[in-house]
């Protein structure tokens, strides 16, 4: 047997140890770097996410604030309701991402599976309503309306639901007290957004993903203070996520109640008359178009000539704002936003336009006397006016002669104020002004009652109108020159006439636009909350306001109360003379002009009443219908689309809103035991710590104020009004059996 010699496998042997040994320093090496790496260059951000990884967030929604209106009756509020939702992150996380759930939940709610998975889907560009527009991560409401069956099946079978959940949570309301609804002004609520909280999340008002914002009207104006802030409280939990302790509680803090100057028994009057009068004038034949009158839309105003504050305003077509609560079904969303609509979203007292027609004329007045025109001076009232072959008409063709500009308003007569305007636009030059600037008064005094801007109304949205002066002609000439010179014909149909004259000089001042435009024609636009702030200087003595709804700001435990008071916007550019010789013209407008066949039997002596009417023709469409009035404290202005002449179609409905104002019956006499609001509301609704609410004093008096909060005047049960009286409804004593307001509490993610 051969030995081997033991220096043979010496070397292999240590060529192993070496790898050995080489291996091992470098696994060594590897785990040292990485646990250098783990612990020092990236330990905080993972020290970080281990500590998230053991806190859970519960918010406790901060109970969203009260609108209330002047008397503290809630024009929205909250109610307890079972809300049924579904985590959409549960979802995904099962094998058909829950379709088959969402057909069982269905099925349990008395809904179609296609309806349940709409309301989970998320909105984009793409994706029509119904969907979801909040974050993904929140649990999305399903529904508000479960019965306490249904969320007992759900809650006692959850194996059979997961991602399903059936709490009982605090929902918005709109009661609608007395059958009014306000929902233009109201507005509406829906999820926030992933964008709102990045964009919110370094203010002084950030979002949780749980909240619910404001979306129009004073629901988004003062979102922030009826908002309130939601508690979080955080919770540590071990792996299997058992509480072992609390980190931090945060209390929730309800958000504050609005106070507006609203009066919902008067709200409930004007929205009652404007729909009478558009289904009356829908029974009325246009001689013009050979059918009846459209009537299609209409708004109206009524607000405090002293102060500006609204004391009702109301928008046809108009929907109710709780379809919005608990998520919008795709039917309900067509017919508020689809073609066939109408648009009731628009709240046409604030962003509906149309030529004034004759109610402009109070700015042409203004525009004369500063021209130089005395306002008793005699001016011609012909029948008609001819410029180059052009013939412009009095209303129905009436002649009165020479007359002074009061007279002119009362009869409202045209020609008169063709006459001037015309005779300014040739001392300015004509369509070629001379070297220098012209004076266009009729121009520049539209903006200085305010045309042309907005009021500053405490609602988004709010549109601008239109002055149609010599800067707005060249920028439109601009923009559509290429378009008119296109498709315009010197010989052709009147729109292409038309077209082709605005190719060549529609940056021109024409004689016929200067003509058109001092009867409120032309391409003037004005809104109903720009009239109402021209007629409440008118009546309050030259001062025009800023329009106004909220009126207060009270915490909702009532120690904090932050008052919005009247805003001055400035001063009609008229002398107190001519505002005085406005004023007598007005009056004689009812008593014997333009509206003195609507409201004979008034009685003028004891509540003298002043009014303008106007009939605005539209190209292709019916006439629309103004009527402006006012007074000594209070300016109604009412306006109606395709309804024909101002006093014809609104002047019933106007001098109803009146009657039921002061508590003027059939007879002319008054009743001031039935007068809603003989004068503006003063006082403040005052809440109480528990919640509940005051209601304001009226006279002074405890007998007459407790009388006055017990008065109601209710509609019949299908909401009209009892045949043959003066609608006055009412909204009962609610003011102090308001129910405390309930919270619920909603689990998010960390």
């Amino acid at each position: 047997m051969t030995n081997i010699p033991e220096t043979g496998r010496t070397p292999r042997v240590q060529i192993r140890l070496v790898v050995i040994q080489i291996l091992v320093l470098s696994l060594l090496g590897t785990l040292g770097g990485r646990l250098w790496y783990l612990q020092i260059r990236e330990g905080a951000e993972y020290q970080k996410e281990a500590s998230g990884n053991h806190v859970q967030q519960v918010v406790d929604p901060a109970v969203r604030g009260d609108i209330l209106d002047a008397r503290g009756v809630p024009l929205a509020d909250n109610e307890t309701r079972l809300v049924v939702s579904a985590s959409r992150t549960d979802l995904l996380k099962q094998k058909d991402d829950g379709k088959a759930v969402l057909t069982k939940l269905a099925g349990v709610l008395g809904m179609s599976p296609e309806e349940v998975m709409q309301k989970v889907r998320l909105c984009d560009a793409k994706t029509p309503q119904p969907c979801w527009n909040g974050s993904p991560y929140q649990p999305i409401p399903i529904t508000d309306e479960a019965t306490a069956k249904q969320a007992l099946q759900i809650r006692e079978r959850s194996e059979d639901f997961p991602g399903i959940t059936a709490e009982p949570e605090a929902v918005r309301r709109y009661p609608g007290p007395g059958k009014s609804n306000t929902a233009q002004v109201l507005g509406y609520l829906s999820p926030v957004t992933d964008a709102e909280i990045q964009q919110a999340k370094d203010t002084d008002s950030p979002y949780l993903r749980s909240d619910m914002v404001g979306r129009s009207g004073l629901e988004r104006t003062y979102d922030k203070a009826l908002r309130g802030k939601a508690g979080v409280t955080r919770y540590e939990v071990d792996n299997l996520g058992r509480v072992i302790g609390k980190a931090k509680s945060d209390a929730a803090e309800a958000g504050s109640n609005l106070v507006t100057s609203i009066d919902s028994r008067v709200q409930r009057v004007a929205e009652y008359e404007l729909d009478r009068a558009m289904k009356a004038a829908r029974q009325q034949f246009d001689k013009i178009t050979g059918t009846n009158y459209k009537a299609d839309s209409g708004a109206v105003v009524v607000m405090e000539a002293k102060t500006g504050r609204i004391v009702a305003m109301a928008s046809a077509p108009t929907y109710d704002p709780n379809v919005w609560v608990g998520g919008i079904s795709a039917k309900d969303y067509k017919a508020l936003t689809g073609k066939d609509s109408d648009y009731p979203l628009l709240n046409r007292a604030i962003q509906g336009q149309a030529a004034p027609g004759s109610t402009f004329k109070v700015v042409s007045t203004a525009a004369a006397v500063e021209a130089g025109y005395p306002f008793d001076g005699r001016y011609p009232c012909t029948s008609s006016y001819s410029v180059g072959g052009q013939v412009f008409k009095n209303f129905e063709g009436e002649n009165f002669g020479p007359i002074s500009l009061g007279r002119a308003l009362e009869v409202s007569c045209d020609t008169v104020f063709y006459g001037l305007a015309d005779r300014e636009w040739k001392k300015d030059g004509g369509i070629n002004p001379k070297k220098g600037q012209p004076k266009d008064y009729f121009y520049k005094a539209a903006h200085q009652f305010g045309l042309g801007k907005e009021t500053g109304i405490d609602l988004p949205n709010e549109v601008t109108g239109r002055v149609p002066d010599r800067q707005w002609k060249l920028a439109y000439w601009k923009a559509n020159k290429d378009a008119w010179c296109k498709s315009g014909k010197k010989d052709g149909s009147y729109v292409e006439k038309i077209a082709y004259e605005n190719c060549l000089e529609g940056n021109k001042m024409r004689e016929g636009d200067s003509i058109n435009y001092s009867i409120g024609q032309g391409d003037t636009l004005v809104t109903p909350i720009q009239e109402a702030v021209i007629y409440g200087a008118v009546a309050n003595g030259g001062t025009m306001y800023q329009p106004t709804i909220g009126k207060a700001i009270i915490s909702a435990d009532g120690k904090t109360v932050r008052e919005i008071k009247p805003t001055k916007r400035g001063r009609l550019p008229v002398s107190q003379a001519t505002l005085k010789g406005m004023d007598d013209a007005f009056a004689g407008v009812i008593t014997r002009g333009t509206a003195a066949w609507k409201f004979g039997g008034w009685p003028q002596d004891k509540i003298p009443l002043h009014a303008k009417t106007g009939t605005a023709e539209v190209y292709g469409k019916q006439t629309t219908s103004w009527l402006a009035t006012y007074s000594k404290d209070y300016t109604v202005i009412m306006t109606i689309a395709q309804a024909g002449t101002g006093s014809g179609a609104s002047g019933e409905a106007v001098r109803n809103i009146y009657s039921a104002l002061y508590g003027v019956q059939g007879d002319g006499s008054i009743d001031s035991r039935k007068a809603l609001l003989p004068e503006p509301q003063k006082g403040l609704p005052k809440v109480r710590t528990d919640g509940t609410i005051a209601a304001p004093k009226i006279t002074g008096d405890p007998a007459k104020d407790a009388e006055a909060a017990q008065k109601n005047n209710p509609t019949n049960g299908d909401g009209q009004q009892p045949a043959g009286t003066t609608p006055s409804p009412g909204t009962g004593n609610r003011d102090t059996r308001r129910r405390p307001r309930r919270r619920g509490s909603r689990r998010m993610p960390s």
